[in-house]
């Protein structure tokens, strides 16, 4: 049963990536990212079960953390152009004048 899901696991990061070369717009590019990293976390603690390793949950978890504010930080980045104080960043749209 885990076998089966591993490899429903993979064919999803396939397609994800499909759709991350493919995507028309920056969002939707974070967005496959972001899925990706998810169905990494989700094969990491489905491969910990195969193996018979329980703490590879705690690295699914860890990953998972990463994934998160690394999707932030991205989407920061793209709208703040730093990933620093938005109100000292001259000729942003949050910037006092």
């Amino acid at each position: 049963m885990f076998l089966a899901a591993a490899i429903a696991l993979f064919i999803s990061m396939v397609l994800v990536l499909l759709r991350l070369y493919a995507g028309p717009s920056l969002y939707d590019r974070v967005l496959a990212v972001n899925s990706f990293g998810t169905l990494t976390v989700l094969l990491i603690a489905v491969m910990g079960f195969l193996n018979g390793r329980p703490d590879f949950l705690d690295i699914a978890l860890l990953y998972a953390l990463i994934n998160f504010v690394g999707t932030i930080a991205i989407l920061k980045f793209f709208r703040y152009r730093a990933l620093g104080d938005v109100s000292q960043v001259p000729n942003s749209k949050g910037a006092k004048k």
